[in-house]
């Protein structure tokens, strides 16, 4: 029985570390998209480097030795219409989340924005594995407990890498555990296999999605753990500020865009 809840812990901490080291390279991805704009960095609060860099470190070496060949494995075996498809049904799970956190937040338009997405992709998209919703004008958006936290008044926040949760702020690490806990489908799913099985597939599909951008990020950082902290402050910073002054992201992408200006 003990062996069992072990492993269990195990095949939790290991999906886990898969979502973080996803979440790295979709920081770096917006990064560079948004290279030419001038959005503002949070002050960088990290006091915390000599153990994050140790952290960092133990996580980039998990994800190369485990995490990286397993996505790599799944590029090579499941072909390009089904991986869409699977990226589009994690994406949908994902937006409940982003409804509830969207209530929290106050932001009432946006909910009905992404509730009426997670409803059409979910009925008419077959459970989210064609995304019609985008063909409609719904964008997909992505809120977490950690914007809530911003929203209400906790911005600044000390920098913070976690083993096996990858890059974050004492608030966002925080706001990951409620937001997985209290806010996605997971913790509702039975069996725990089955939860565990689900998830982890998931998170091997969003790493497989962003193998192409590692490349450009390794040519673009001399210092790796420099890079992905500043990208990854800069697109909280972002998201920080469209939350708090677009009442509707949709309504007006340039507004979106000046947002980070």
């Amino acid at each position: 029985m003990k062996k069992q809840f072990l492993k269990k812990q195990l095949f939790l901490l290991l999906s886990i570390t898969v979502m973080t080291s996803s979440a790295v390279a979709a920081t770096v991805d917006d990064t560079l998209d948004n290279a030419d704009n001038s959005t503002p960095f949070l002050t960088t609060h990290d006091p915390y480097e000599r153990f994050n860099r140790v952290m960092f470190r133990f996580n980039d070496t998990l994800d190369k030795v485990v995490l990286k060949p397993v996505a790599t494995l799944y590029t090579k075996v499941v072909p390009n219409p089904v991986s869409k498809g699977l990226s589009n049904f994690y994406n949908n799970i994902d937006t409940v989340p982003t409804v509830l956190n969207d209530i929290l937040q106050a932001n009432f338009y946006q909910a009905t924005s992404d509730f009426w997405r997670l409803a059409i992709n979910s009925t008419a998209g077959v459970l989210g594995f064609f995304d019609v919703a985008s063909h409609l004008g719904l964008e997909y958006n992505k809120e977490d407990f950690g914007l809530t936290l911003a929203r209400w008044g906790y911005k600044n926040s000390n920098y913070l890498v976690l083993p096996f949760m990858g890059p974050g702020t004492v608030r966002d690490q925080a706001g990951w555990m409620i937001n997985y806990q209290y806010l996605s489908i997971y913790p509702y799913v039975y069996p725990i296999r089955t939860r565990y099985q689900i998830y982890f597939a998931g998170v091997v599909v969003h790493r497989a999605e962003l193998l192409h951008y590692e490349n450009v990020m390794e040519e673009a950082a001399i210092d790796k753990y420099t890079f992905v902290r500043d990208a990854y402050l800069q697109r909280r910073n972002y998201q920080i500020q469209r939350n708090e002054e677009l009442a509707d992201p949709y309504l007006d992408k340039s507004n979106t865009n000046k947002a980070g200006e």
